[in-house]
């Protein structure tokens, strides 16, 4: 039985190439032999691809995108269910290879294969956890999140930053015009008693 991992070499989205490298990685760390198909040098692989993803696994465009995973023929699943089977210690099962005597997964027993989780075996004979929940960006292969997050909360408190010393510009702008127009009030209020002490001068005359 050779697994099958359809990958695209040439891919420019940081997203599939992140969860191509986890997923081969996670393989090479179980000792998993593999086979990688490049879709991207290759229409042939592209097209049997396609194919062979069961329709309700594709997303709503039709298209399924690399990584996908293979067992000879056999449909194991994508990236998500990958992630899914390796947080619940299934990888074996999910790829529908026995797993190695000693190992977590076979502690655990109850083997389902080719995708679907060992959550239905585990349900006959052990309680499942529901209150255990993997955050949907992990599941979903963002695992920076928190790092992104951070980086727009550090934008936000620079623009409120920018927005206060605005404002103080502001403030200080307003207080020197006023001043500006006092000065001249007082200016001018000499220069109106000047004028009319003189007229009261020339009617006495």
């Amino acid at each position: 039985m050779v697994i099958k991992v359809f990958l695209a070499s040439s891919s420019g989205s940081t997203a599939i190439k992140k969860k191509q490298q986890d997923v081969v990685g996670f393989l090479e760390a179980l000792k998993v032999e593999y086979a990688q198909l490049d879709i991207a040098c290759s229409e042939e692989n592209r097209m049997w691809m396609r194919q062979n993803v069961p329709q309700e696994k594709k997303p709503s465009n039709g298209i399924p995108l690399p990584p996908q995973i293979f067992n000879e023929e056999g449909y194991c699943g994508d990236y998500e269910t990958f992630f899914d089977a390796k947080e619940d210690n299934a990888v074996f099962a999910f790829l529908g290879l026995p797993p190695p005597p000693g190992s977590k997964e076979a502690d655990q027993g109850g083997i389902v294969q080719n995708g679907t989780h060992a959550e239905e075996t585990k349900a006959e004979n052990v309680p499942v956890d529901d209150s255990i929940e993997v955050p949907v960006e992990e599941r979903n292969g963002n695992s920076h999140s928190d790092e992104e997050q951070a980086a727009d909360e550090e934008e936000l408190a620079e623009e409120d930053e920018a927005m206060e010393e605005d404002e103080d510009m502001a403030e200080v702008e307003e207080a020197e015009q006023q001043e500006e127009e006092a000065v001249e009030e007082t200016d001018e209020a000499p220069v109106e008693e000047e004028e009319e002490e003189e007229e009261q001068e020339e009617e006495a005359e």
